[in-house]
Order: C-alpha cells, then sequence, then structure tokens
C-alpha cells in the first residue's frame, strides 16, 4: 500500500514537472522608455533640403535605470530627449513608453533641464505645487506632497520663499522637488547640474541619487561631464558627431550608484573617464573647433 502511494506521489510529480516545462514563459518586461531605430530629420532653415539630427538610433532603458547620453554639442542628444517627451515624433523609427508608442506628452514623463524655470510670482512651495494642480489634484494634497518633498531636498523652512531669494544650488532643489511631484515613471534631464559649481553639484547629484533610487524611478540624462555620467549611471552611451549615432554603450561596473560622492572614490572611476576621453577625442587636435 505505501509503495503504491510513493508511486502516485512520483506520477503526480512527474506530471506537474512536464506541465511547468509546457508552459510558455513569461514575456519579458517592456522597456520603461526606449527608442527602436530612431532617425530625426529637420528642414533646413533656408527650407531647402534636410538635415539629419540622430541617425538609426536604438536604447532600451529598464525600470529604475539611470542612463547617460554624452556626445559632442549638436550631435542630436536633447533631439532625442524631446522624442521621449513626445515634443515631436521621430522621422523613422518608434520611441516607447513601458511598450506603448509615444504620440505625444506623457503624464509618465518629466523633463529637468538646467534652467530651473521657476515661477517667479509663485512661492517655492506654490512652485513644486504647480504640476500637482495642473492634475487636479487637491489643495490638501498639493500642499503635503510639496511640503514633504522640499523637505527631503533639504529646503524645509523655504517653503513660502520666492525664487529670487534663494542661491541657484536651492533654485535647482525646488525645481528637483517639482518634478518629481508630478510622480513620473520617466525623468529626462538635460544638463540639470550644469549651471552650479562643482561642490554644490556633487551635493545634488548625491540627492538625485538616493531619491531615483529610493522611488525607484527611471532617468534618462544628457551631460558634458563625463564624471558626473560615471558617478550617476547604470550605463553612458557615447554619441557620433551629427547625424549622431550611438558609437559605444558602456556598463559602468562600480558599486554605489545611489551614491555618487562614494563612487567617485572607487579606484576604476579614471579608468572609465579616460576611456570616454578617448572616445570624444578630448584634446586632440583633430577634434579642436
Amino acid at each position: 500500500m505505501l509503495r503504491s502511494i510513493q508511486l502516485k506521489d512520483a506520477n503526480v510529480a512527474e506530471a506537474n514537472a512536464e506541465a511547468r516545462q509546457a508552459q510558455p514563459a513569461a514575456a519579458p518586461l517592456p522597456f520603461a522608455i526606449e527608442y527602436r531605430g530612431v532617425t530625426r530629420r529637420f528642414k533646413n532653415r533656408q527650407g531647402k533640403g534636410e538635415m539629419t539630427a540622430v541617425s538609426d538610433v536604438s536604447i532600451g532603458i529598464k525600470a529604475g535605470e539611470f542612463v547617460s547620453l554624452i556626445g559632442p554639442s549638436g550631435c542630436g542628444k536633447s533631439t532625442l530627449l524631446n522624442m521621449g517627451a513626445g515634443l515631436y515624433a521621430p522621422s523613422e523609427g518608434q520611441v516607447t513608453l513601458a511598450g506603448k508608442p509615444v504620440r505625444g506628452p506623457s503624464q509618465q514623463v518629466a523633463f529637468m533641464l538646467q534652467k530651473d524655470l521657476l515661477m517667479p510670482w509663485r512661492s517655492i512651495q506654490k512652485n513644486v505645487e504647480l504640476g500637482m494642480q495642473i492634475r487636479g489634484r487637491s489643495k490638501a494634497e498639493r500642499a503635503e506632497v510639496a511640503k514633504a518633498l522640499l523637505a527631503r531636498c533639504h529646503l524645509k523652512g523655504f517653503e513660502n520663499h520666492y525664487p529670487h531669494q534663494l542661491s541657484g544650488g536651492m533654485r535647482q532643489r525646488a525645481a528637483l522637488a517639482r518634478t518629481l511631484a508630478v510622480e513620473p515613471d520617466v525623468l529626462l534631464m538635460d544638463e540639470p547640474f550644469s549651471a552650479l559649481d562643482a561642490q554644490t553639484k556633487m551635493v545634488l547629484q548625491q540627492d538625485l541619487a538616493q531619491m531615483l533610487a529610493d522611488e525607484g524611478k527611471t532617468a534618462l540624462m544628457i551631460t558634458h561631464d563625463l564624471a558626473e555620467a560615471i558617478a550617476l549611471s547604470d550605463r553612458v552611451f557615447v554619441m557620433s558627431e551629427r547625424p549622431g549615432t550611438i558609437i559605444e554603450e558602456i556598463t559602468i561596473d562600480l558599486p554605489h550608484r545611489d551614491n555618487p560622492i562614494e563612487r567617485r572614490k572607487q579606484a576604476g572611476m579614471n579608468e572609465y573617464v579616460a576611456h570616454l576621453m578617448e572616445l570624444l577625442k578630448v584634446g586632440r587636435d583633430d577634434h579642436l573647433g
């Protein structure tokens, strides 16, 4: 009798194993944002002919990943961000958010620029509340979220100040709080810290990295600061001169992505910087002009 039960159990286990093997594998999750063979052309200012800004660019960014774009000025980096934000469509190829085509501006995406673009007639808290107000959230909820984010951005006590009363670094902290207040899935950042002094920049990089890691946000950032790209990113994409194409994808195999100050101290940091300098021909005569 015992042997019969054991054989029956073995047969059931074998049948279950076969059933599991027969089931199709789960489909991979779509990228948070993906560029698929994207090309963008613009008409020349004279109206004759076209200029290709970016050509056949493919980038897939997973949820929670931080990716940086670097390359020469005018190579199409901002064009890629604008297409990701739905400000205009690719001439060829496709941009998707969570697997769905981008057909215009989306509430899933928030933009952060070099200029903070704070409204001078609104208090810092009211600036942070603006996106939530546009989306119809209640006054009480807006105030609660704004105060919490300002505290996280080290601006507690400055809620009722106006932009002209804050330093450049404090204004950019407020801009970061405003960006996060609308709870985007994807942050697109165009040189957000380039106007700041080196020390303030590193402090804000630290805040950004920790907040994005805590929230599990996805980020795509343009920067000309090679050390910044390495300190903040999971991966760095290097673009060619116009028409911009991807010439190399670099995975940053260093610890402390959520702590860029600590990452800057790692032994391999300078090797990544040197490699990026070589790719971009920094300091070489054939790169002048």
